[in-house]
């Protein structure tokens, strides 16, 4: 993946915490999957949103 060396100031303790708590190696990967977490979370979010009341899930028992 290509991208660009961005500088910001982070909280090391809980950057560490993220990269234990996710399994993955580094600092940089634990922002990533971060960031692609809560991407997707506000997606499903908003399309929750849009089709409030419309899904229907088979085999769904209340």
């Amino acid at each position: 993946m290509a991208g660009t060396l961005t500088s910001i100031r982070l909280d090391t303790r809980l950057a560490d915490e993220a990269v234990r708590v996710l399994g993955v190696k580094s600092r940089t990967e634990a922002v990533h999957v971060a960031l692609r977490e809560i991407v997707a979370l506000t997606r499903f979010k908003n399309l929750m949103k849009k089709h409030e009341g419309k899904l229907a899930f088979a085999n769904y028992d209340k």
